[in-house]
C-alpha cells in the first residue's frame, strides 16, 4: 500500500482584534543593568509596583574588575544599550544602574547618552539618586559604605563632597571583582553598616553598589541605629518612581520611601 496522502492545511482563519495602551499605563521604566550585577533585578521586583507599571531591562558589558579604567569603559556601550530599550515603549524613567560607573564617567555625560536614544524620559543613576535622596531626608554628615577599591572609594567620596555632601567616615570592603561583592552576606553589610552608623558625628549611611545585597538589612540597621540608611538599588528605585509620578511606598524598604 502507498503512502496516505497528506491531509490539506487547515485553513487559517483571520481573528479580529482590539488593541488597548498595553502593560505600564500608569509607569514604564527602563533599567540598564550591568552585565556582572547578580543583584539589582532580585531587589527591583521587591521594590517596584506590580499594578499597571512595566519594568524593562538591557544588560550592558562590563568586566568582573572594578576600576576606574574599566568603569569608564562602558561609557562606550552605553549608547547602544540604552537603543536596547525601544525607544517605541515611551518610558517614562531609565536608570543607568551603576554607582561607580556614573560616578567615573559623569552623570551628566550619563544622562546626555540615554536621553539622546530616548529624549522625552527623565534618567537617574545610584550616585544621582542618593543625592536626590540624601536631600529629601534632610542629611549632610554621612557616612560611606562601599565594596570598592580605594581609587574607585576616593572618587566617590569626592563626588559626594563637591555635592555638598560631607562624607565624615568612609568604609570598605576594597575588593575589585565584582562576582566576589555580589557574594558578601547580608549579615556583612549589616555589621559594617550599623559599626560605622552609630558614630556620633554620622547622621545617615549610604551603602553604595547594585550588586551589594543591602535591601534585607536597611530597617535593621536603622532600627540599630537610630538613623536613616540608604543603599544603591534602594534609591535609584525610589528616585525613578518618583520621576516617573509613583508615590508607592513599599514595605521593609526603610525611611526614605516613607519620607517622600
Amino acid at each position: 500500500m502507498g503512502d496516505a496522502a497528506a491531509p490539506a492545511p487547515a485553513v487559517i482563519e483571520t481573528l479580529d482584534f482590539e488593541t488597548d495602551a498595553g502593560l505600564g499605563q500608569q509607569a514604564r521604566i527602563g533599567l540598564i543593568v550591568l552585565q556582572t550585577d547578580q543583584t539589582i533585578e532580585h531587589e527591583f521586583a521587591r521594590l517596584m509596583p506590580h499594578d499597571d507599571t512595566a519594568l524593562y531591562h538591557a544588560r550592558i558589558p562590563n568586566t568582573m574588575e572594578v576600576s576606574p579604567e574599566t568603569l569608564r569603559q562602558m561609557q562606550h556601550d552605553l549608547p547602544a544599550t540604552a537603543a536596547l530599550l525601544p525607544p517605541s515603549f515611551a518610558l517614562d524613567a531609565i536608570g543607568y544602574a551603576c554607582t561607580s560607573g556614573a560616578t567615573m564617567i559623569g552623570e551628566d555625560k550619563v544622562d546626555q547618552m540615554i536621553r539622546a536614544v530616548h529624549p522625552q524620559a527623565k534618567t537617574s543613576n545610584p550616585i544621582t539618586a542618593c543625592k536626590a535622596a540624601l536631600s529629601a531626608l534632610g542629611l549632610n554628615q554621612i557616612a560611606l559604605v562601599t565594596p570598592y577599591p580605594p581609587k574607585v572609594t576616593i572618587e566617590m567620596q569626592a563626588n559626594l563632597r563637591n555635592a555638598g555632601f560631607d562624607t565624615v567616615a568612609v568604609a570598605s570592603f576594597d575588593q575589585s571583582d565584582d562576582f566576589t561583592v555580589a557574594r558578601i552576606s547580608s549579615a556583612s553589610i549589616l555589621k559594617a553598616v550599623t559599626t560605622i552608623g552609630a558614630r556620633a558625628e554620622v547622621e545617615g549611611v549610604f551603602v553604595s553598589c547594585t550588586s551589594l545585597r543591602a535591601l534585607d538589612v536597611i530597617e535593621a540597621a536603622e532600627a540599630q541605629i537610630g538613623k536613616p540608611v540608604i543603599a544603591s538599588n534602594q534609591v535609584l528605585a525610589w528616585h525613578l518612581m518618583r520621576l516617573a509620578g509613583l508615590d508607592d511606598q513599599p514595605t521593609n524598604a526603610g525611611q526614605l520611601f516613607k519620607t517622600a
